[in-house]
């Protein structure tokens, strides 16, 4: 279940007109603090990522795979998708076996491991590898979309760090 502040973010991202991926990022960044905080390990930041996708399609938001991704993938996220869009209570709740299951799995593994996975650097090298993969015209067409949904006073924070780290360069 994501927690309260996950929640009012995504609805805060939504209103704001931001991307589903934007969205789904909350719950990838809560996912992030979990493994940080040691509630449970993973065994690579692509699983920590993984887990966290999930959990925004359970949510509601219609995040699609890539169309790299393999068809054990897409089909689990058709699941979640079908499973976000329904309202009862009872299609969101998961079997006590199957959930005792999932965890204990997570548990075990290793936390030394786990706190190396959601590290900067694995995360940071895990966003590089992720831009590669994308074309210029699909990079810059994202950051135009980013630019137009910040909004006027985070535009104005953006603009006064871009000049002062162009100021520091030369």
């Amino acid at each position: 279940m994501p927690e309260a502040k996950t929640r009012r973010a995504v609805a805060r991202d939504k209103r704001e007109g931001k991307s589903a991926s934007t969205q789904a990022g909350e719950f990838v960044r809560e996912e992030i603090e979990h493994v940080r905080e040691g509630k449970h390990g993973v065994q690579n930041t692509k699983q920590a990522i993984a887990i966290g996708l999930s959990k925004a399609r359970r949510a509601g938001i219609d995040v699609e795979p890539g169309d790299s991704a393999s068809p054990e993938v897409k089909k689990k996220a058709r699941k979640d998708i079908a499973k976000g869009r329904k309202k009862t209570a009872a299609a969101k709740r998961p079997a006590a076996k199957r959930s005792a299951g999932a965890k204990k799995a997570l548990k075990t593994a290793s936390k030394k491991t786990a706190k190396k996975a959601v590290s900067r650097t694995a995360l940071s090298k895990q966003a590089k590898k992720a831009a590669s993969k994308r074309t210029a015209a699909d990079r810059s067409a994202a950051a135009k979309k980013a630019a137009r949904t910040k909004g006027p006073a985070k535009r104005s924070a953006a603009a006064k760090k871009a000049a002062r780290t162009r100021k520091q360069a030369s």
